[in-house]
């Protein structure tokens, strides 16, 4: 079992997993926002391994187009954004990598958004990356272990 949570200790969360899952850093204006740092990493897992627990707030994030959206899921007691889920990929939650209990065992796979990325960031030449988005969901999920259920 893989546990964490968010800063304050309300909100907890476990995944069934033996070992913990591959990461990547999304550098889009988006998640700079919302992480507040330079880009966010987080991790995809399969929705049905996973269980959080507490005071979740949700905070529900339409698309430009209104055709997804994305439920963000925060400690409403510390503010911490701990996981979400999205319309558009059923089946999947996307840990934040920085509530893991080990985040300082994480592996970084592969880097998107890089045309946003902070112009002082090196990024390591052996991870994958990407201007914007990976070209195919499908073999992004595979780089990174997440769970593909038909792209």
């Amino acid at each position: 079992m893989i546990e964490g949570g968010c800063r304050c200790g309300a909100v907890r969360w476990r995944l069934d997993a033996d070992r913990l899952p591959l990461t990547y850093a999304c550098h889009c204006l988006d998640c700079q926002t919302w992480s507040g740092s330079a880009f966010s990493q987080q991790a995809i897992v399969a929705q049905d391994r996973f269980e959080g627990t507490g005071p979740v707030g949700q905070f529900d994030l339409p698309s430009a187009d209104g055709l997804r959206i994305s439920y963000q899921m925060a400690c409403p007691i510390c503010f911490t954004r701990v996981w979400n889920t999205n319309s558009s990929r059923p089946g999947r939650v996307v840990i934040r990598a920085g509530s893991f209990d080990n985040s300082h065992r994480l592996t970084l796979a592969a880097h998107m958004w890089t045309i946003r990325k902070q112009p002082w960031l090196k990024l390591e030449p052996a991870v994958p990356a990407w201007p914007e988005g990976p070209p195919r969901a499908d073999e992004f999920y595979r780089l990174i272990g997440a769970p593909v259920m038909g792209g």
